[in-house]
């Protein structure tokens, strides 16, 4: 089959690889329709993690079962399922907390937890930036779509990871009706999490970013766009806020958050949340930080470590939440809302390529190019 193969840094390519196939009887194989590239993704691209050459990437993914294994019992052949991008048994102490995204099972280091599709760190699983996906426990981990899935795939596809994740970094900050939230990040999870307030009943929503097609998005839900290269964002905050900052705040960005000038520092939008949230706000963190980051600018990024404000933050009294999203305690919800026409995130797809334009739709996303909001795979497309 093909798939995208990680090369080295900022170098991907489409390649023969094994397919993939049933390897135990709980197992699902699906013919992958769509497979979002994720911000998540970049990290991999770009070196910054130890993902070894030779695997390929995919985590936001969805399709059509063409097999399943002899201990399926509600799966079958012909449905169409959306997999959140963590993979979880089911049955172990986290998972029977809905805590998926930290599978005890999955896992294969005794002394970590968590997995997911073609991730550094997070198990052996191939991705689904490739024509089939064998995905473990596949009554638990498929979410199974309506009829009008393969029409809808644009929407659909996004509960694999990014809308749960952004309505998982809403659910952390608390966001409640009426309330005024800000959210550092414009790209596709920030976007998601400005939705997810929205669909909260957030009364005012801040987004802070510099990309104008990201604000753009942004202000096409009804957020306020706040650009960082213009204006200070925490005082842009206070002045919308009367001055008390606020109710709660979402960090979409992580720990390659870098000024507009392009310095990297990996504190900036964590310190500037507890500047922007009111005292007793919450935070939900669910841009990626890391143990250890070598292609750090700085020593104390290099040990995964922030200069980070506690004294404000302990002053405030504020609460922070943070860590990957566990998908499957959303997806469901999401899917009826997309499904009832309440919800539509396809709005920030800017392309639709087929695999083998992978590398270029890479180098565009990366580098954050104009218009390369949010990029959709489609590997039974024909080349263009």
């Amino acid at each position: 089959m093909k798939a995208v193969v990680y090369d080295g840094p900022r170098q991907v390519s489409v390649k023969d690889v094994p397919d993939a196939q049933i390897e135990r009887p709980t197992d699902v194989l699906v013919r992958i329709t769509s497979a979002n590239i994720c911000g998540s993704d970049l990290h991999m691209y770009e070196g910054r993690t130890d993902f070894e050459p030779g695997r390929w990437f995919g985590h936001e993914n969805m399709g059509q079962v063409v097999e399943v294994g002899e201990g399926v019992d509600k799966v079958r052949v012909g449905d169409w399922v959306v997999l959140p991008f963590n993979i979880a048994c089911g049955h172990c102490k986290n998972c029977e907390r809905q805590l998926t995204n930290y599978c005890l099972t999955a896992q294969p280091e005794p002394n970590m937890a968590g997995a997911a599709y073609g991730f550094a760190d997070m198990g052996p699983y191939g991705g689904g930036q490739a024509e089939l996906l064998r995905v473990p426990w596949g009554d638990f981990n498929c979410l199974r779509l309506g009829e009008d899935a393969e029409q809808r795939q644009t929407d659909y596809v996004m509960l694999a990871d990014i809308f749960p994740t952004g309505y998982h970094a809403t659910e952390m900050a608390g966001v409640q009706p009426g309330d005024q939230t800000v959210i550092y990040g414009a790209g596709p999870v920030g976007l998601m999490a400005a939705l997810s307030a929205t669909i909260r009943g957030a009364g005012k929503v801040m987004v802070v970013d510099r990309h104008p097609d990201r604000l753009k998005l942004a202000e096409s839900i009804g957020a306020i766009a706040i650009d960082d290269s213009k204006v200070d964002p925490v005082q842009a905050v206070l002045d919308e806020t009367m001055g008390l900052g606020a109710d709660n705040g979402c960090e979409c960005v992580g720990y390659q958050a870098h000024e507009p000038d392009g310095q990297e520092r990996a504190n900036l939008t964590m310190n500037r949340l507890v500047a922007s949230v009111r005292f007793t706000g919450k935070i939900g963190c669910v841009g990626v930080f890391v143990p250890q980051d070598p292609g750090a600018g700085d020593e104390l990024a290099k040990q995964g470590k922030l200069a980070f404000d506690y004294g404000m933050f302990w002053f405030k009294g504020q609460h922070i939440g943070s860590g990957q999203a566990p998908v499957k305690k959303y997806n469901r919800q999401l899917r009826d809302l997309i499904a009832g026409g309440k919800a539509e995130p396809s709005f920030i797809v800017s392309h639709e390529l087929p695999l083998d334009r992978a590398p270029e739709a890479y180098e565009h996303f990366d580098n954050r190019d104009d218009g390369w909001t949010k990029v959709v795979l489609h590997p039974a497309m024909a080349g263009a």
